[in-house]
């Protein structure tokens, strides 16, 4: 029997359904094959992977609602992130100083589009400099809003977002403590990886979360980072290597019916990550799963948010 408190993928899918799967694929691809024809690895965005799928394919609810956040708010946080990541401060003062920009400005626009939490992190954790990434973010997040608009995603949504204060401060107060505690146990680099935090925040919004819900969030997750790295190791080929990620992704969401776009964002860290930490991220990706989502269900368990 399927959890009632997971949002399966229809993996026997109609033709539209079959349709906006490959269009989402082949946009992954596209932005891969950029990175190639460029030769610039900042072109690739891991949580533009996952927002293509929850956007032409899962159709999430909240996250089509407003199409023009589509665009605006990652390109923001972007911006943010790729501004900060240009003083000359410590790796940890930059995480706490765009997380809480981030908090900040979405507390004002009363709005939280999460996956632009990660492409706020992002430039910071890949050291992005070059001008290629910001390029890239406004590029694709038109085009993901584009598509939005033109097929009608957003307006047959039926979900007015609604904007959770409460989920988006302990969201902030959870990547505080977990940043001190990296910083305090020297693994910084550790303190943020962007396609987890997206689903922090999602998890904390959760009516209900149990505990085999975020143990299941933890196996997929960890499942997604580890098989991409030992890819990684064996196969140089970019393209060859994102077109692999992409149906190891399909069959592993298939595999334990689940639907987390994040499982998409995951396997394209290696190619944006500093060489030398690869091969650490999925005992980095364990210790901030265990944690965030541990946290997150003692706060559930506790508290209605």
């Amino acid at each position: 029997m399927i959890n009632k408190y997971v949002s399966v993928p229809d993996f026997s899918a109609d033709k539209s359904s079959v349709i906006n799967y490959i269009f989402a694929f082949l946009f992954i691809l596209l932005m891969a094959g950029a990175a190639v024809i460029f030769e610039d690895n900042e072109i690739i965005l891991p949580e533009i992977a996952a927002m293509a799928v929850a956007l032409w394919v899962y159709k999430t609810p909240e996250w089509v609602a407003q199409a023009d956040k589509i665009f605006i708010v990652p390109s923001v946080t972007a911006l943010i992130g790729f501004g900060i990541n240009m003083l000359t401060i410590s790796y940890t003062a930059k995480i706490g100083l765009v997380l809480l920009a981030m908090a900040l400005m979405m507390n004002a626009m009363k709005f939280v589009f999460p996956p632009a939490l990660a492409t706020g992190f992002l430039p910071v954790v890949t050291n992005a400099h070059e001008w290629s990434f910001m390029i890239s973010v406004v590029v694709t997040t038109a085009l993901l809003m584009a598509a939005v608009k033109l097929y009608g995603f957003d307006k047959s949504s039926g979900r007015k977002p609604e904007f959770n204060q409460a989920a988006l401060w302990i969201y902030t107060g959870i990547t505080l403590l977990w940043t001190g505690l990296t910083l305090f146990f020297d693994i910084s680099q550790f303190a943020v990886i962007p396609p987890l935090t997206v689903v922090l925040y999602e998890s904390l919004k959760m009516k209900q979360y149990p505990v085999h819900m975020a143990i299941k969030q933890i196996i997929v997750l960890n499942l997604s980072i580890t098989m991409a790295v030992l890819l990684w190791l064996f196969i140089s080929n970019l393209l060859v290597l994102s077109f692999i990620f992409i149906i190891l992704m399909y069959l592993l969401q298939a595999v334990f019916s689940v639907k987390i776009p994040a499982v998409y964002a995951f396997p394209f860290l290696v190619f944006v990550f500093p060489a030398e930490s690869v091969l650490y991220l999925p005992v980095g990706s364990f210790l901030v799963s265990v944690f965030s989502f541990g946290v997150t269900f003692l706060i559930k368990k506790k508290l209605t948010i």
